[in-house]
């Protein structure tokens, strides 16, 4: 179904844009950001969407998963700060790009009903967000590091979306993981392609609640427009 953009960040809200300020300001200090480079990028893998994109959106649609709109009791995780840039091949920032990232809760339950333990779900896990970029192409993230779902190694779905263009799906995976290295999704890549999407998900110097930090960019290639008719 076609999307309303003007609509599609109705659930962020002042607490969204308090959130965001507060959190560049806080990896600011912790990450350097990267400059347009001479040589093309390597692009971005494409993964599949999988079939647990929320089967209904949450109320709260925001870029901190961890609270959900005024709750005071936050989801059970390793609290990470997911962060990154949306690029071109030529290291161009993409500004005004939706992205979307949606996971499993820290008890391996997605935000649909499909989920083979949807019963356990963690009611705190917001489990699904969105951020608009910028003219520096950052988004920003609040959600916990990725455990286990079945026999999936952790991950976290991506989904960055362009006016007149295809929605782009890809997955980001966790450095160090050992499931990494039978995930049939991430194993069917070559060495190359799968090194582009396994990021460390570091301590943060002096964080008191032992929160994590991942930086993963995201370098887009030509999408052609979808044919007329077709939802965006």
């Amino acid at each position: 179904m076609k999307e309303d953009w003007s609509s599609t960040l109705a659930g962020s809200g002042r607490a969204r844009r308090r959130f965001i300020a507060s959190g560049v300001g806080v990896l600011a200090a912790y990450f350097t950001t990267r400059g347009a480079l001479a040589e093309e990028l390597t692009r971005t893998p494409r993964q599949t969407a999988g079939p647990f994109y929320p089967d209904q959106l949450p109320l709260d649609t925001d870029n901190d998963l961890i609270v959900i709109n005024d709750g005071v009791t936050p989801a059970v995780g390793a609290i990470t700060w997911l962060s990154g840039r949306i690029l071109d091949t030529g290291g161009t920032p993409v500004r005004d790009a939706v992205v979307e990232i949606w996971q499993v809760d820290n008890n391996g339950a997605y935000l649909h009903r499909g989920s083979s333990n949807a019963s356990r779900r963690d009611r705190n896990f917001q489990g699904f967000g969105r951020f608009l970029t910028g003219s520096s192409g950052e988004y920003l993230f609040r959600t916990i590091k990725p455990v286990p779902y079945d026999s999936r190694t952790p991950h976290v779905h991506f989904s960055v979306r362009r006016r007149g263009a295809q929605a782009f799906t890809t997955q980001c995976y966790v450095a160090g993981e050992a499931r990494n290295e039978r995930d049939f999704v991430l194993s069917s890549l070559d060495a190359r392609s799968r090194s582009a999407l396994i990021v460390p998900f570091a301590p943060i110097p002096g964080s008191r609640a032992g929160e994590l930090s991942a930086r993963f960019d995201i370098v887009l290639g030509a999408t052609p427009a979808p044919p007329i008719g077709q939802p965006t």
